[in-house]
């Protein structure tokens, strides 16, 4: 199991990133990334610190900690420069707050993602065919969402994602101990999105490559 969407109590999550490693690592997950909440007010101080954690923890723990961080209700304009940003502190993924239809998110923060780049664009929402081709060109994966809510709109960025070719996650977005998926729940996810098993096969494949070619912890 891979994981590449969560958080801890650097922004809205419950646990320190040691226990937060701990409660997966006896999931059997291979790899998990931290990607708490960030905008220009904190992206200095979150990923400094989770580089410290994953540096302690990795060594020592069967389940690889990944640096990252999701850009959230951040204006479409500094997606590209906090992206950038990000990546020059250290941030091994980074992750967009995406157009939810349960939160009240720009418009445009979607295209604002895909242009710049990012990793993963998290809970897309009702994302149109233009912006999934986008994905598929920039290599982006589409992320089918395990939090309630946030899951409304599954079935949609899978239609999308098969119409356009992009690429697909599925995440937990877990802000607790209860959040966390099972390899089990999460082939249900994909399955309840409209997935095929062997196209959710894919899905945990394309997510191991891209965990493959992250950047080294700096």
């Amino acid at each position: 199991m891979i994981d590449l969407h969560s958080h801890t109590f650097f922004s809205d999550g419950a646990l320190v990133p040691a226990e937060h490693v701990r409660r997966v690592e006896v999931l059997g997950y291979a790899a998990i990334a931290i990607t708490d909440h960030a905008d220009s007010s904190n992206i200095h101080i979150l990923i400094p610190a989770l580089l410290k954690a994953a540096k302690d923890l990795n060594p020592v723990t069967t389940t690889r900690l990944i640096v990252g961080v999701e850009l959230t209700h951040v204006p479409p304009a500094l997606i590209g420069p906090l992206t950038a940003q990000a990546r020059a502190l250290g941030a091994q993924i980074v992750v967009v707050h995406g157009e939810t239809p349960v939160e009240p998110v720009l418009t445009g923060t979607n295209r604002a993602a895909l242009e710049a780049g990012v990793d993963i664009l998290a809970h897309p929402g009702f994302i149109t065919e233009e912006e999934a081709v986008l994905a598929a060109r920039n290599h982006i994966l589409l992320e089918l969402s395990g939090r309630k809510g946030h899951s409304l709109t599954n079935g949609h960025v899978a239609r999308m994602a098969e119409r356009t070719g992009a690429l697909l996650a599925v995440n937990a977005d877990a802000h607790g101990p209860g959040d966390f998926l099972t390899a089990a729940m999460a082939e249900t996810v994909g399955l309840g999105a409209g997935l095929s098993r062997e196209r959710y096969q894919a899905i945990r494949r394309d997510m191991a490559a891209l965990v493959d070619r992250l950047p080294p912890l700096s």
